[in-house]
C-alpha cells in the first residue's frame, strides 16, 4: 500500500484498486464492500491491542460480510477468517474503501 497526495493504492494479486481516498471507519463499511486498514486508534488501549491481535493491522484487507438486523454487530472477513465486531469496536479501525 502506498500513499501519494492523500490517495491510497494497494497492489495485490487480486487487482484491488482505490475507490475512495478519504479515510473512514470500519463501522461505516456496508456488507459486500472491501477496505484496507490504515490505522487502529481512538479507543480503549485494551480494545486497540485486541483489534491488532485479531488481524486489523495497517495494510490488511477487510470485507464486511453481513450485518445483524439492527446494524450491530457486523461480521467481517480479515486474513482468511471471520470476526464479529460491535460498531463501537469497529469505529476504532480506520480504513480506505477499495474496489475489487
Amino acid at each position: 500500500m502506498t500513499a501519494s497526495g492523500g490517495v491510497y493504492e494497494e497492489a495485490s494479486s487480486r487487482g484491488t484498486v482505490v475507490r475512495e481516498a478519504a479515510p473512514t471507519s470500519l463501522a461505516d463499511l456496508v456488507p459486500g464492500a472491501r477496505a484496507v486498514v490504515t490505522r487502529v486508534a481512538g479507543g480503549v488501549p485494551a480494545v486497540v491491542r485486541r483489534l491488532h491481535d485479531l488481524g486489523f493491522t495497517p495494510g490488511a484487507v477487510v470485507e464486511a460480510v453481513r450485518r445483524a438486523p439492527l446494524r450491530d454487530p457486523v461480521l467481517y472477513r480479515v486474513k482468511d477468517y471471520e470476526v464479529c465486531l460491535r460498531r463501537a469496536q469497529a469505529a476504532c479501525v480506520h480504513i480506505v474503501e477499495v474496489e475489487r
